[in-house]
């Protein structure tokens, strides 16, 4: 975890992800020859919209922070609100610069940390919220299918390939319904689950050196207390309550990712059906967590446009997908960068170090 979010590493997160984006809106553009047409988009577009998608980007900040908020104060009551709206974003922020989101849970545990949150608690309020999220989409998904949201997308396919945008979201849904099954079968089993823990802590114990020997002993006692924890979520009414608060607040903390793409069209003044849009951003949402870029940086451009070219025109594809990337991830960047500045005081270098990321966390 150390060396994932060392300056260095995060440093050199944040260029890629940069690179990568403007490469991607820049392919966009060659592909669509949009380019007149994109200035004159954003010449044209509706303010009122750029403002809902501001204040839609804020979701990472408030939406996350409420869901981590209600989570950690059920095994933490001295939780405070404002720390943990800030753990929101910069675990929206840590995702989006890391390879296939891995940072997210890392930022979220040193960011909790620093407002004074103990580590195992915090560890345990991480895994509730990604147990939390995958529940989500695994409960929204197939029930979103139940109900027949999104068949008329059974019409559109996916430019190259034969498959339709509705056979896409039946496969991603699924996918996140399995995951959430076994999510729910790990806790069911919180002994197995730390046995687990503690048989990995005991490799480390015998594979590597003096130097882990010594830190063992407080491994064990870490995994211990997330024992604890996690049962105080799953034995007792009031903890049941706070991971169904945790589901249903996973709507507020990625709202950004649902509803921006319905955002950036209104914006450019385009209209379609609300319900097919979200299905459609929910799919990308899906397939967007095992990209192997930061953030998914040049595949969300690409997949985006492949899905969302039914409803918007070729000349608009690269204005929709800056407003688009503004809203799910380009402003949660730039604000997470400018506080992860502030949390090292201006030390983003080399002989910060590993050290530094630590100690300020």
């Amino acid at each position: 975890m150390a060396s994932l979010l060392a300056p260095r590493t995060l440093k050199r997160g944040l260029q890629i992800f940069a690179l990568i984006s403007a490469v991607g809106v820049a392919v966009l553009l060659v592909v669509t020859g949009a380019w007149a047409t994109t200035l004159d988009a954003f010449s044209r577009v509706r303010p009122g919209w750029l403002v809902v998608a501001l204040l839609l980007a804020s979701s990472d900040w408030i939406g996350g922070g409420i869901r981590i908020w209600l989570l950690t104060r059920h095994v933490h009551r001295r939780t405070p609100f404002w720390g943990m709206v800030v753990a929101g974003g910069m675990t929206a922020w840590g995702a989006c610069i890391t390879p296939a989101q891995a940072g997210g849970g890392p930022t979220m545990v040193l960011t909790m940390k620093r407002y004074g949150v103990p580590i195992p608690e915090a560890m345990t309020s991480a895994l509730m919220s990604f147990f939390t999220t995958v529940i989500f989409f695994a409960i929204a998904g197939p029930l979103a299918v139940v109900f027949g949201a999104g068949r008329s997308l059974a019409a559109h396919g996916i430019p190259l390939i034969n498959v339709s945008l509705y056979a896409v979201f039946k496969t991603s849904a699924a996918t996140f319904g399995v995951i959430g099954a076994v999510m729910i079968l790990a806790l069911g089993f919180p002994r197995t689950t730390a046995g687990l823990f503690h048989s990995v802590i005991g490799w480390l114990e015998r594979h590597r050196g003096e130097r882990m020997a010594k830190r063992v002993e407080g491994l064990r006692a870490g995994v211990d207390r997330m024992h604890t924890c996690t049962l105080a979520y799953l034995r007792t009414p009031s903890g049941l309550l706070q991971m169904l608060l945790g589901v249903v607040t996973s709507g507020l903390a990625h709202a950004n990712r649902l509803v921006a793409g319905y955002v950036a069209m209104r914006a450019l003044g385009l209209h379609a059906d609300f319900v097919d849009v979200l299905i459609l951003q929910t799919t990308i949402s899906f397939l967007l967590y095992f990209a192997p870029t930061p953030g998914g940086a040049g595949a969300a451009e690409a997949l985006s446009a492949a899905l969302m070219s039914v409803y918007v025109p070729n000349a608009l594809l690269p204005a929709y997908t800056i407003i688009w990337r503004f809203t799910v991830s380009y402003a949660t960047v730039l604000f997470g960068t400018f506080l992860f500045y502030r949390m090292l005081h201006g030390r983003l270098d080399e002989a910060a170090g590993e050290d530094a990321a630590l100690e300020t966390a």
